[in-house]
């Protein structure tokens, strides 16, 4: 289990690198709330000790040495803001930055089940609006608190000792203006929150019209999309109105009360002043303190109403700290799968070239590796975190460098079958074994290195063909990304384009045909030189001849690997060594292409179907 963090724990385990910054712009900022309490101090000498007294004959014949003081200390004060300003964005961005780069690390060791549990636009959120919000409270909201406390506490030192009357008085509108701050930001932070939601809102039918462009248009669905967009807009502006309005009712009450708060120490302070109770130097520097305590006064209250925003931050954040990773893994080991030599025409992955570079489990002992990539399911039960099984009591062997077909209609489990092989489930009954080792004892990377995957809805990045295909094996070179490009069928499509493997291929791969994409998918599964290759519908938006043509360069050209094919369309799998047939979750039939014909089963019921539909389509051609 992943060890709990509190608040102050996860706010000391990131400011690793960068405490001594926070520490300084913390010194800074009291240093120059300090000088700033100088000022009021000197104006105060001036007026009583200098011009009304007549003790300092040289200060008063020469005033632009207490012009030159106050330059000078507006000019310290400068230099220290500056200090605090620099040190406390590097301490932020580092804060923010170790956040960011821990989120995003333990989020791809998050197991799958984990990721189906959470939606992805709450993922990007937390790691980035939830990220800003909390180093923005802990660098500059905290620095904040403890400058205000520290400046009230001066303030009122210096205001107890000219006049306590007085000095009461401003203590008495001192709560009144936090707490109304507080209460405010409090009532009307349900309404950010809507108003955040409403922008997400927004940002969702911009990035859905974008990215579905070649639907909306293909269906006439501008007119729509602009009203859609047209209501969510208009919702997102009449909220930020209403939210303008409330803070306008804010900062007006606001301003009432400090005005009231500065008249009556303006009246006050005279009256004191005219019976001789307080110096004019005084008077003075009292309003000058109160006035320096307006802004961080209202300003405390606006912090205290955030806290608490930002402890939902911190719990949103910790949701995906605390969130247990996968098993132990090797990827430090530099354990790969076996490369062919360049220049070679044909790609062989041998068992025995298997590198058996050791992996290590969390206790420091060593896990044992299979000898050969054999794969045996035995007696396989699995539920999506349900108690509606996808699997049941399943069982079947896959021998090392045989073409292995399945079989089956929607939900019957041949994904599943796949996704429990490479673990992105872990196996809740029955075992999986390769080389006779269960995969539960063998590190997650190093079993994915070994079993490439090609899914029927393959993600493209928004790059260029070239480094599309090289995302397997970035150290690849060109012949080699194009030999795997020619078996995958690929190879000429993309030399037709005008810029060849160096053609952007935009968001998602929108810019190629289905068959492209999978193609694409399949020369980047091919570079990868896995000894277990599984193609889990990926040939189904390619044309019969073309799916032929790539069945049968596999099978010139990478030997000695293990194909498994999932498939809706026979034809696809009519060569494999062996085919499983599923239904609902169970093993209906098992055998070769010619067994299972001459069965009547499942099999025999599709095969007689397709075979009669194509029949059909080349009869009208």
């Amino acid at each position: 289990m992943n060890r709990k963090y509190s608040k102050t724990e996860l706010i000391l385990r990131f400011f690793h690198g960068s405490k001594r910054y926070f520490l300084c712009a913390a010194a800074a900022s009291f240093v120059t709330t300090g000088l700033n309490a100088v000022t009021p101090q000197i104006f105060r000498f001036g007026i009583d000790q200098v011009l009304g007294g007549g003790g300092y004959p040289y200060l008063k014949e020469h005033l632009w040495v207490l012009s030159l003081a106050i330059v000078g200390v507006a000019v310290l004060s400068g230099i220290f803001m500056f200090i605090t300003r620099a040190c406390t964005a590097r301490a932020g961005e580092d804060f923010a930055k170790n956040l960011r780069d821990a989120l995003f690390s333990h989020v791809q060791r998050l197991p799958m089940s984990w990721h189906d549990r959470n939606q992805t636009g709450d993922i990007i959120q937390r790691c980035t609006s939830d990220v800003e919000v909390i180093r923005n409270f802990v660098v500059t909201q905290l620095l904040e608190v403890f400058r205000t406390a520290f400046l009230v506490g001066i303030s009122f030192a210096a205001m107890a000792s000219m006049n306590r009357k007085l000095a009461f008085v401003v203590l008495l509108f001192v709560p009144v203006v936090v707490l109304y701050s507080a209460v405010f930001y409090r009532l009307i932070a349900r309404r950010f929150t809507d108003a955040d939601e409403a922008e997400g809102a927004l940002s969702t039918v911009v990035q859905e019209n974008a990215t579905g462009v070649r639907v909306v248009r293909a269906f006439g669905r501008e007119q729509f999309e602009m009203d859609r967009f047209r209501e969510k807009n208009e919702a997102f502006a009449s909220l930020w109105i209403r939210l303008g309005t409330l803070s306008g009712l804010y900062w007006g009450v606001g301003d009432l009360i400090t005005g009231l708060q500065v008249t009556a120490v303006v009246v006050l302070g005279a009256v004191e002043a005219v019976h001789g109770q307080m110096s004019v130097g005084d008077f003075v520097a009292f309003a000058s303190y109160n006035t320096v305590l307006v802004w961080p006064v209202r300003g405390l209250g606006r912090i205290l109403s955030d806290m608490s925003k930002a402890g939902v931050s911190f719990e949103r954040v910790g949701y995906i700290i605390h969130g247990e990773e996968e098993a132990y893994d090797d990827q430090e080991s530099g354990d790969r799968a076996p490369v062919a030599e360049p220049g070679t025409d044909h790609t062989t992955v041998e068992a025995a070239g298997i590198n058996r570079a050791p992996a290590t489990k969390p206790d420091g002992r060593e896990a044992a590796l299979p000898e050969s990539m054999d794969i045996a399911f035995s007696h396989v039960s699995f539920a999506y975190g349900s108690d509606k099984k996808v699997l049941h009591d399943m069982s079947f062997t896959i021998p090392q460098g045989t073409t292995f077909g399945i079989l089956g209609g929607t939900g019957s489990g041949k994904s599943t079958i796949v996704q429990l092989l490479t673990r992105l489930y872990e196996l809740e009954e029955g075992s999986i074994t390769v080389g006779g080792v269960d995969i539960r004892a063998l590190p997650p990377a190093w079993l994915r290195r070994r079993v490439g995957m090609v899914l029927q809805e393959p993600f493209l990045y928004s790059r260029t063909i070239r480094e599309n295909i090289a995302v397997s094996a970035p150290e690849a070179s060109m012949e080699e990304i194009r030999r795997a490009a020619r078996i995958a069928c690929v190879d000429e499509a993309v030399m037709n384009f005008a810029e060849g493997y160096e053609t952007l291929v935009g968001e998602r791969g929108v810019t190629l045909s289905g068959g492209q994409r999978q193609r694409v998918a399949i020369a980047r599964m091919l570079l990868q030189k896995a000894p277990v290759m599984v193609f889990d519908d990926s040939l189904s938006a390619v044309d019969t001849e073309t799916d032929h043509r790539i069945r049968q360069a596999l099978k010139e050209r990478v030997k000695g690997s293990t194909v498994i094919l999932i498939s809706h369309r026979i034809t696809t799998l009519m060569g494999a060594d062996r085919i499983l047939v599923l239904n609902q979750g169970r093993v209906e039939e098992m055998g070769t292409h010619a067994e299972l014909v001459q069965r009547d089963g499942i099999y025999r019921q599709i095969y007689e179907i397709q075979m009669e539909q194509e029949a059909n389509l080349y009869g009208s051609l």
